[in-house]
Formats: C-alpha cells, structure tokens, sequence
C-alpha cells in the first residue's frame, strides 16, 4: 500500500497539461466491441481504471497495443462473453461491455459490479433498457445473464432518471441492433457526446447528439468500421487543477482543456471572485484578494457537477464566510467529511446538505485515509494550504482516476512525495 505526503503552504505557478478524460475513454474502450477493425485511441490517460478495462478486453480475446498515450485495439477476433468478477468488483465501469457484447453475440454474462463506494447506482436501469430491446436478464449466482437469441430490436427507452452508464450502454446496443432506438432522458455529458460521435463517425446515424433525445439507426448486427479518434480532454481533472489554483490563491494556467465543458465549475470560481481567463484550449486562474464563500447544486450535466463536489469543498474551507454543498445525485458522497474535519476544517451536514464555515489558516496536518476517487483529490487540495505535513493513505483510489498526480502537482511548485507504507 502507498501513501502520498504533502507539504502544505506553498504557492503554484506555472502551466500543468490535462490528460485524457477516464470517463470518456472507458465507454470508448467499451465501443470497440462494436467494430470489424483495429482502431487507434490516443491522448489517453494512464490510470488504473482504463488499464483494468483493457486487461478485461484481453480476457475476452481482444488485442492491444500502446504506445505513449496512444493505444491500438483489435476486437475483430473477440471469443469470449463472459466478464468474471475477478476485474468487474474492481471498477464499476466494466458495466458498461454488457451493451456492446449482447448486442455483438446475442448472450453475455456480466458480473455485478463493484468500484467505488459512494453510494448505490444500481445497474437496473442499464438492464430495464436491454429488456425493452428485447433481452431476456437473470441474476444468477452474482452475474447479469442476458440473451437475445435473434438480435436486439429497436425501441422506445425512457428513463425515469439521467443515467450516464446506462445511457451509453444503451447507445452502444442499439448502434447493432435492428430499427430504430429512441432513448428519451438521455444523458448529455460531454462523454455521452464523444461515444455517439464516434458511434456516428462508423456509419451510424444518430440524432439528436447533445440533447436529451438520441435517436439511433441501428446496423443490424452488422459490424462497424470504426475511425482512429482522440479522446477529449478530462473536465473532471481540469476541474481539481483549477480548484488547486484556487485553494493556494496562485495563479496557474490548465492547458489541453476544453473550456465549454468546464462552465459550471468557473462560474462557481468566478462567484467564489477568481478571475478566470478563457482562451481556445486553456484556462488561467488568477489569485484574489477575498475568496467568497459559494452554494452549490449538483446536478446532471450541464449542472455542477457531482465528482466537482469534494474539490470544492476543500475550496471553500478558504472562503470569507459559510457556504453550502447540496449533494442531488448520491446519497454516501460525504464521505470525505470525516477526512476532512481532522485536518481541522468546520463542517456541518443536514442529510444532503453540507454546509461549510470558511477561515483562511485552519487546517493542520494530520494522518487521513482516501474514501473515494474525488474524496481522495479533496484531501489532497486540503493539504496543499495546511500547516506542516499532511499524510494520504489510501491513494489507490487517487491512482483510478489522476495520471501522475504528484509528478504534475510537483512540476508546479507543490511538495508531494510517494511512499509504502
């Protein structure tokens, strides 16, 4: 097990590069299951979570190359269906094979999922889909079987809440299926739009990309020859760095960044007084001379959103007054709170609602433990402007989702070094 230990009070300056977006490139990963060819991927980001999504395309008889940020993909001679628990307790996202892999093959079997420990997102609205394209599903002895013997049929998918997994699985069986899906309520992340866009880009006519209405042409079993893309840059990344900027009250500039995928998270900075300037693929942060306190609504994309939440909490321990964090999307997403109070910051929470009273100069360093993916990196925000060291266990869940964390933090000016514990 590794920890990070970080020195707090000091400032950043500099430029720091944003990777490619883990939550795009998974569901693309996932979609190459629909193609007849070798497919180039790159500006894709090495985390844990997408290496363990390609080990499971190995498993199931795929092939890959990679090559810097770049990796070459051949399912064509893909033999196998089955996604054993051995990989899917590790990442939720494995989830997301069980469209592309039934929709390809007609049966599948699926583990049930494990991954992050954030609440409950249960996968029965990506199933309630499949059912309505004419899958038969049972649960048997911890698996998702499914089957569709002569092939999934287009249909009308409505559902009763914005699923982003289950939206993108859906996406995916229906590229293969026969007729027409229209999936009403659809996801409209940024993430959602590159999967369809490439889905598009091999043939596929889809309508309505962007907006809660997608209407699919399936192929009909027929196998898609799939362009070489790259994936779109980390929103999510982008976010934490500027949060970074922000709690050290530095000026720092994100580059490789797509700036309409980030409106929600600098409006908050600007209402919270930072200056953020925008230009074509960067965005610069520039310090205050108060830090405002903020409230905030999580909510579906183009919302704030959700794994933006814990960042700005640590933010707003900073901040000149009281702010409050109204948490819509998962009920266990708190779970930072207790992290975060024994390094010193005032938190209170009323059910979903955290409300944070800021001061400049409060948190000290101490011993924490990771609870999550974006609980880890508000931990790491929070030591950053703490007194003396701040100790970080659990980094593994840091390790799923931010590609060299301490390599790019240290380039700009923060002391962060790794050890075993």
């Amino acid at each position: 097990m590794e920890y990070l230990k970080i020195t707090g009070k000091t400032k950043l300056e500099g430029e720091v590069k944003i990777s490619g977006a883990k939550n795009a490139a998974l569901p693309l990963i996932a979609a190459t299951i629909l193609a007849k060819n070798e497919i180039s991927i790159c500006n894709l980001p090495d985390v844990v979570d997408i290496n363990t999504l390609l080990k499971l395309i190995g498993k199931l008889g795929g092939k890959f190359k990679k090559e810097e940020d770049c990796i070459k993909i051949d399912t064509s001679k893909l033999n196998k269906t089955t996604a054993t628990y051995d990989i899917v307790k590790t990442m939720r996202a494995s989830i997301l094979v069980l469209g592309p892999i039934l929709a390809r093959f007609g049966h599948c079997e699926v583990s049930l999922p494990g991954g992050c420990a954030i609440g409950q997102r249960p996968v029965d609205l990506h199933l309630k889909a499949l059912e309505a394209m004419g899958a038969k599903i049972n649960i048997n002895h911890g698996y998702i079987e499914a089957s569709a013997p002569n092939g999934l049929k287009g249909t009308k998918i409505v559902f009763d809440k914005v699923t982003v997994g289950g939206t993108e699985n859906s996406v995916m069986a229906a590229a293969l299926a026969e007729g027409v899906t229209t999936i009403i309520n659809a996801a409209k992340e940024p993430e959602v739009q590159q999967l369809c866009e490439v889905i598009s880009n091999a043939g596929v006519k889809i309508e309505g990309i962007g907006t809660s209405k997608l209407v699919i042409h399936g192929s009909n079993k027929e196998l898609l020859h799939m362009q070489d893309f790259d994936v779109i840059p980390d929103r999510i990344e982008a976010g934490t760095y500027m949060c970074a900027a922000a709690i050290t009250n530095s000026k720092l500039k994100i580059t490789n960044v797509k700036p309409l995928h980030l409106e929600a998270v600098i409006a908050k900075l600007e209402e919270m007084n930072f200056k953020v300037l925008q230009d074509k693929d960067s965005v610069t942060i520039l310090p205050t001379e108060e830090i405002k306190p903020v409230n905030i609504i999580t909510s579906e994309y183009p919302g704030f959103p959700t794994d933006m939440q814990a960042q700005f909490m640590a933010l707003a321990t900073q901040a000149n007054g009281t702010s409050t964090i109204d948490e819509r999307l998962f009920e266990n997403r708190f779970m930072h709170v207790s992290e975060l109070l024994r390094l010193g910051a005032d938190i209170h929470l009323n059910g979903n609602i955290a409300s944070i009273n800021g001061a400049t100069d409060t948190l000290n360093g101490t011993d924490v433990m990771a609870t999550d993916l974006r609980a880890s990196s508000a931990l790491v925000l929070s030591a950053l402007v703490a007194k003396g060291e701040t100790s970080i266990h659990r980094i593994y869940h840091l390790d799923r989702g931010y590609e060299d964390l301490e390599g790019k933090l240290n380039k700009i000016g923060a002391k962060v070094a790794r050890y075993k514990e």
